[in-house]
């Protein structure tokens, strides 16, 4: 019997929204864009086609990336955090993440390029 995920958390972005999904699911294992929905005419926020909103999974898990314009900006008030089993998937996620013009911040912690925080935490830590 299979569960369907109640909540799923939703990304804002400004523009980016499909390049943030595509990036995100190269990432992590059992991954992928599941849906892309683009306006069907043209609107003050954007034009006829553009991406709206796309669905997609991470680890097995669903989440939604908004394009919801430039109105508010990524902060430290939520992040996204990653138990890896050992150094080197602390290393793979990490270097992952950053690529592109992410930056670390402190303590397991980091900024993707798209102003998300990760915390990539080993399981040693979490005992």
């Amino acid at each position: 019997m299979s569960t369907t995920q109640k909540i799923s958390p939703c990304l804002w972005f400004d523009g980016v929204a499909e390049e943030a999904a595509q990036f995100y699911t190269t990432i992590f294992p059992n991954s992928h864009v599941d849906h892309i929905e683009r306006t069907p005419i043209d609107t003050p926020g954007a034009k006829q086609g553009a991406v709206i909103l796309v669905e997609f999974t991470i680890a097995g898990l669903s989440y939604q990336a908004l394009n919801g314009g430039p109105h508010d900006q990524f902060n430290d008030a939520i992040s996204l955090s990653i138990s890896c089993e050992d150094q080197a998937e602390v290393d793979r996620f990490w270097e992952a993440l950053l690529a592109g013009g992410g930056r670390p911040v402190q303590c397991g912690w980091l900024k993707d390029k798209f102003g998300v925080s990760w915390q990539i935490v080993p399981e040693r830590c979490r005992a």
